[in-house]
């Protein structure tokens, strides 16, 4: 047989947990065997500068990767026709919503920007020498040059190996890491101001 909740135990449930200038979470009602009131849920490894600058690698590749594909999306649009164009919009789309992710350090998307980034990878590495064969007069062209084109295409493959390396290097350090501790312990071992 269960028993019920006291009343500040049921209130407790019904309240979400309170973030902390530490960047952790404290639940206030929870209680572990030694009695101690509070734990504080955080996420140690994302305090490393190291994390913190790949985290930041894999947002600016994104956000690079997305503006590229989105120059030779709208720049040979003319030129471009079937099924390639919404692809292209696709990556774009994609890549954004992982940027953003990656900014709430979420772990789970970078091996999918990995995934994605080998295809887009193989897409440029295609496609981009078909844009310095519009050169010639007979073919359509778009809004921009389709040298300066093929040139873009061909610099989405090395951008696009930076960001496998660096979403893999990321996945491995573990953003997802989190530790329980009292809220008391983590108080106390706060850096007090010292006297000069």
């Amino acid at each position: 047989m269960t028993e019920a909740p006291s009343a500040a135990g049921a209130e407790a449930l019904r309240r979400p947990p309170l973030p902390t200038a530490e960047g952790g979470i404290f639940c206030g009602e929870m209680s572990s065997e030694a009695g101690e009131r509070g734990t504080m849920i955080t996420h140690p490894n994302r305090d490393k500068a190291v994390v913190r600058a790949t985290r930041a690698a894999v947002i600016v590749l994104l956000l690079v990767s997305a503006a590229m594909v989105l120059i030779v999306s709208i720049g040979g649009a003319g030129a471009e026709e079937g099924l390639m164009l919404p692809v292209q919009y696709a990556f774009v789309v994609v890549y954004l919503l992982i940027a953003y992710m990656a900014i709430r350090w979420s772990r789970g998307s970078l091996p999918v920007a990995s995934a994605l980034a080998v295809l887009l990878a193989i897409f440029a590495l295609v496609g981009g020498a078909s844009w310095f064969d519009r050169e010639h007069a007979y073919f359509s062209s778009g809004t921009l040059n389709p040298s300066l084109l093929g040139v873009i295409t061909f610099a989405i493959v090395p951008v696009q190996a930076l960001l496998i390396a660096f979403a893999m290097r990321g996945f491995s350090q573990g953003w997802n890491v989190e530790l329980e501790r009292p809220a008391s312990a983590i108080r106390h071992s706060a850096p007090s101001g010292s006297a000069a």
